[in-house]
């Protein structure tokens, strides 16, 4: 039988294996420097090292930046810069726009100023908003400086609006069009555009004073006839258009509800301001994605799996500090009860199970609210409905599983009554875990705060430590 190899779509993999090759041959042929001692020994290292230079220079100018970017990721730091400094220079911009915050500091750390700023005048407005918070700030004033008023204008709108909002996000780059000129001009037009902006579908139809009239698929510019007029096939109705306030998460969800390419973005006037696109919405539903995974974790941001052990330290020490608080507490809660386990041995055993099913129902019940919290189909006035439906689940959940475990029990140590305290308290500490699932996310919510961020933790802490009181509890009441 043959082995399958697994399936890379992309080429990735296979991309680093070679990159990784080059890397190893090149460490081989820096370490013979020092180990070959012969005649004309630097002219044929000379000759060496220039042709794996070579190769790995031509492996990485067929590369696409985005695919350059993920390699970059994945090597280790003294890889990465060397890798970093055979990159073509006018790939620098659209590489550190790909790359992860993290990866893109110590990508930084290498360049010196004259680099730095060679980077930020190849990129646009909205990619140059982008860049600048990492960029220092004297070098982003003279790009700033050197740009055209339009330009600065753009820059510094797209500065303007924080993180996770249309504004933030926007693309300047957009064809616009009357609506009293035929189908033919603006094909005449079209032609005079040496290429069209990335995820063009769509012309905006604006007037004189740029307020959005409607917009102009490029498939009724196709199939009607030239002489027709842009206002007569142009769509002005029911038109989904952002505000650069609005929320970049609902936005997300607008494209994905209806298969949206590209949108205009309008101010209060209806004054056209910029567009965001799929591209935008598709890295915005990986961050979002990637940071809920980090929040659930305790991470308070996207770490770089090669960074040093310090900087690694400082983003996951605070819930771990928190974690150890709360194994502290259920320590003491056990203790509070140890002549009971004194007396009865078999609680000892038990007790890991009702706080680990109670930490389970808790992570999915928060697992579900955080998710129709980002999708936005949770309204304060839902929270009690929630807590009933999800009270629900976990008292079925806690007399069916419960019952299982609560009969194991009392097969296992010839004891109806262990059985019962079982079942009681697996069914009381799932409430519990239910009613902390739905309430955590929604207070940290309430108060601001990122819903996700280590509720997992929290959820946690409180079933191991209301797991072990209830068991304890009930069975020092009824069995001792």
């Amino acid at each position: 039988m043959t082995e399958q190899k697994p399936r890379d779509p992309d080429g990735f993999h296979q991309h680093l294996h070679d990159i990784q090759d080059l890397l190893a041959r090149q460490q081989l042929v820096e370490s013979l420097e020092h180990r070959q001692n012969m005649p004309h020994r630097a002219l044929v290292e000379t000759i060496t090292h220039k042709q794996n230079l070579a190769r790995l220079s031509r492996k990485l100018e067929r590369l696409h930046p985005a695919d350059i970017a993920r390699i970059l990721e994945a090597l280790p730091l003294a890889d990465r810069w060397f890798v970093w400094d055979l990159v073509r220079a006018d790939k620098d911009g659209e590489i550190l726009l790909e790359v992860s915050d993290a990866v893109r500091a110590t990508l930084l750390r290498t360049m010196d100023p004259d680099e730095l700023k060679a980077v930020a005048e190849s990129l646009d407005a909205d990619e140059l908003a982008d860049l600048a918070p990492d960029l220092p700030s004297e070098i982003v004033q003279d790009v700033f400086d050197s740009l055209d008023q339009k330009e600065q204008e753009r820059v510094r709108a797209a500065m303007s609006y924080p993180e996770g909002t249309v504004g933030a996000l926007m693309d300047f780059d957009m064809v616009t069009v009357r609506e009293d000129v035929t189908l033919e001009v603006v094909l005449r037009y079209l032609r005079r555009f040496e290429a069209l902006p990335d995820h063009t579908d769509k012309l905006f139809v604006i007037d004189r004073d740029d307020r959005l009239h409607g917009v102009l698929t490029l498939e009724s510019l196709l199939i009607n006839a030239p002489e027709t007029q842009v206002g007569q096939v142009m769509k002005s109705r029911s038109l989904v258009t952002f505000g650069p306030d609005d929320d970049a998460n609902v936005a997300a969800t607008a494209f994905e509800r209806y298969d949206l390419v590209s949108v205009p973005v309008i101010d209060d006037d209806r004054r056209l301001i910029a567009r965001v696109t799929i591209a935008d919405m598709v890295d915005q539903i990986r961050e979002e994605s990637e940071a809920e995974i980090f929040s659930h974790a305790g991470l308070r941001e996207e770490e770089d799996i090669f960074a040093s052990v310090i900087q690694s330290v400082k983003n996951r020490w605070a819930w771990l500090a928190i974690n150890l608080v709360t194994a502290f507490l259920a320590s003491r809660v056990i203790d509070l009860f140890q002549d009971s386990i004194e007396k009865l041995v078999a609680l000892a055993a038990l007790m890991p199970i009702v706080a680990g099913i109670g930490g389970n129902a808790g992570n999915q019940a928060i697992t579900m609210i955080v998710r129709a919290l980002a999708m936005g189909q949770v309204e304060p006035s839902g929270m009690w409905r929630l807590l009933r439906k999800e009270a629900g689940v976990a008292l079925i959940n806690g007399l069916v599983w419960g019952g299982v475990v609560g009969a194991l029990a009392w097969w296992l140590y010839r004891d109806p009554s262990l059985g019962l305290v079982m079942t009681a308290a697996m069914t009381l500490n799932l409430l519990l875990a239910a009613t902390a699932g739905v309430l955590i996310p929604l207070i940290r919510q309430r108060l601001g705060r990122d819903p996700a961020l280590g509720s997992s933790v929290l959820i946690t802490a409180l079933t191991d430590s209301g797991g072990f009181f209830i068991f304890l509890g009930l069975a020092t009441l009824f069995l001792l």
